[in-house]
């Protein structure tokens, strides 16, 4: 199957409720680990990457592993997503690199560390879907800034995240403004903000309701019943996975995650999408350990990458499986790019998602081969 849209796979996850993982990439070795375990367990996947990803991993490289993936999994479906893009210059350069999902994230400004307020977010979103929907591609957006509920923090990762302290209308999702964003701007999904943070370190000790608002995701599925839901940071953060990073010689402080219960209790209200990063990080990063500990002469990469492909592969089996989408990849529908733009622009997705000024060109700094590292 190619590569498709991710707002078909949302509508059918919501149809037969379950969620999606949705896993960040950096390299070939963690693509591999992806499409093995969505061919084990015969689930659909969304493939993700960040800017810093792209910069690190090059746009063309990235592009290529994904038309391999689908070249070799042809029986898996696959959405090529953009994470936490912070301008419609990034979007637009995903766009046009191949991708056939984009995060527009106006929740920060375009540095990607201060906060932004509201008509700035709807702006900038309100543009992506405008540009990125004529071509068939679905946008996610974000309202609400993630940080610790803890500690009333932002926080960073992978040079995007809020910086300093943030007040709680900033922390919270707001579900009558998220019924607002949802309108003004036609998106397919929007990522809100409960408490959960990117990275390893996202609260201190098993998160309770007064740390992981998940009732603040009811009261907005609640309003907006019909629009797909984000839960980002999303990672569990296994203490096995810890302990054995530990045991081999590093030094990962105490922390928690978010309970895979927590997210299935989400799943069920309304959340579809399922950002997932840190817990495959630590898999691997656990696997090469052992192997080097146990053998350090060794200085050949396959010999402690090889295991730590299947390490991270365990951990999206597992998350496949308990976010319910296994078994879905048969029955996801195929739809091309082309189908998708005649479908927006036909109203399918309603009023809101037709893009407006369909032969206006974009005027932005992205280029066609250019990366969008310099946004």
């Amino acid at each position: 199957m190619s590569l498709i849209p991710l707002r078909p796979l949302l509508d059918h996850a919501a149809a037969n409720g379950y969620g999606i993982c949705a896993l960040n990439v950096n390299n070939m070795e963690q693509i591999q680990s992806i499409m093995e375990a969505a061919r084990a367990t015969k689930s659909p996947v969304i493939i993700q990457a960040s800017r810093g990803a792209r910069k690190y991993t090059n746009d063309l490289f990235l592009k290529h592993l994904m038309l391999a993936a689908a070249e070799l999994y042809p029986e898996i479906p696959i959405v090529m997503h953009q994470d936490h893009g912070n301008s419609p210059e990034t979007c637009i350069s995903a766009v046009r690199m191949g991708f056939t999902s984009v995060m527009m994230d106006g929740s920060l400004e375009e540095d990607a560390k201060t906060p932004a307020h509201y008509e700035y977010n709807v702006a900038v979103t309100r543009e992506v879907v405008n540009i990125a929907h004529r071509f068939g591609v679905s946008v996610e957006g974000e309202l609400g800034c993630l940080g610790s509920l803890e500690s009333g923090m932002g926080e960073a990762e992978d040079g995007h995240g809020a910086e300093g302290k943030l007040s709680l209308d900033q922390l919270l999702t707001d579900p009558e403004q998220a019924v607002d964003f949802v309108k003004r701007t036609g998106i397919d999904a929007l990522a809100v903000a409960i408490g959960t943070s990117h990275g390893a370190y996202k609260f201190t000790k098993k998160p309770t309701g007064k740390v992981l608002a998940m009732e603040q995701i009811e009261k907005i599925h609640q309003k907006i019943p019909g629009c797909h839901l984000v839960m980002h940071g999303s990672s569990s953060v296994p203490t096995e996975l810890i302990n054995d990073i530990n045991k081999y010689g590093g030094k990962i402080k105490e922390t928690y995650g978010v309970p895979v219960e927590e997210i299935q209790r989400g799943i069920k209200a309304g959340v579809r999408k399922i950002n997932v990063d840190t817990d495959n990080r630590l898999a691997i990063t656990a696997s090469i350990r052992k192997s080097l500990w146990d053998k350090p002469e060794e200085f050949d990469p396959r010999y402690y990458l090889t295991p730590s492909r299947a390490a991270m592969q365990k951990i999206c089996e597992e998350r496949m499986r308990q976010f319910g989408q296994a078994g879905q990849a048969p029955k996801i529908p195929l739809v091309t790019l082309e189908q998708m733009a005649k479908d927006y622009a036909s109203g399918k997705f309603g009023e809101n998602a037709k893009p407006d000024n369909a032969g206006a060109p974009f005027k932005g700094k992205g280029a066609p081969g250019h990366s969008a590292m310099a946004h």
